[in-house]
């Protein structure tokens, strides 16, 4: 299946800021925060790469940038939002540019690795940015990114209900195939593609649970705007993850391949190290 899924009428760039604000920006940087989040995509990087320039587009409070952090990246990054991009700066050490990532001033052939973690779906022009990276990439630079899996197991079963559609904050929606695809037209070649099972089943039967109460007039608190859960709560969750989600995951895992899409793409060339480019901007105010 060659499935390209994308929102039809999202809301205008100017009023998509109404979507994320503090509490989105608070339970990213929350999950970002832990060190196991991050174990598996540095472990996959240094297999690719020992060192070099790296920029990671959506890096938020700059939990990946930390984790991969050493004498041998010289690392950057990219964030909408000042505050949180601070953030990043201060933990990581990076140098982060505040904006969109079509206005980023890099240089061609900047950057050994451009990393892009479940980011890539929230883009209004996903094609220009993968031009744009082809065109920042030194020749053999990678650019490593994750996205759901619209074509996935966990899709199929939940259909509207999905986790991973987040709308309207999620635009676009990529199987293997059709994000493989978009890579080929903006000149990347596929070196690696797999999908992989995420812990989304959870959260979609709290969408469908969502759902089921407001339609008998009960409204329950967002998940964006929950706070910690008391101890009992916590004992039922942890019963339920020991108990009847891996049947769940199982059961759903019949249906198909998993709920994200783990890539990597590789801008032809020999591969050699080029000269650091100058990957300086003017100052923020």
């Amino acid at each position: 299946m060659c499935a390209l899924v994308w929102l039809k009428d999202p809301p205008p760039p100017e009023r998509m800021g109404e979507h994320y604000g503090p509490d989105y920006d608070r339970s990213v940087a929350a999950a970002g925060d832990s060190p196991a989040r991050w174990s598996g995509r540095v472990k996959v990087l240094r297999q690719l790469r020992s060192g070099g320039s790296l920029l990671d587009l959506g890096c938020s409070s700059g939990g990946f940038l930390q984790a991969v952090a050493s004498p041998s990246w010289r690392l950057y990054g990219i964030e909408m939002s000042e505050s949180v991009a601070q953030r990043a700066e201060s933990a990581s050490g990076a140098q982060v540019f505040v904006g969109d990532i079509l206005d980023a001033p890099y240089a061609p052939a900047s950057f050994d690795v451009i990393t892009c973690f479940h980011v890539f779906e929230h883009l209004y022009e996903p094609l220009a940015v993968l031009k744009k990276v082809a065109e920042w990439l030194k020749p053999g630079g990678l650019f490593y990114l994750m996205v759901p899996n619209i074509d996935s197991a966990g899709a199929k079963v939940f259909k509207t209900y999905w986790y991973a559609l987040e709308l309207p904050r999620h635009l676009s929606h990529f199987s293997p195939k059709s994000l493989s695809s978009l890579a080929r037209s903006a000149g990347l070649e596929e070196e690696s593609l797999t999908t992989h099972r995420e812990p989304f089943i959870e959260n979609s039967v709290r969408y469908w649970l969502d759902e089921m109460f407001r339609r008998v007039g009960t409204l329950r608190t967002p998940l964006a705007k929950r706070q910690t859960p008391g101890i009992p709560y916590r004992i039922a969750r942890k019963a339920f993850r020991l108990t009847a989600l891996p049947v769940l995951n199982g059961l759903v895992a019949l249906a198909g391949d998993g709920e994200s899409i783990h890539a990597i793409f590789r801008k032809p060339g020999l591969g050699g190290r080029t000269a650091e480019r100058d990957l300086t901007w003017t100052p923020r105010g």
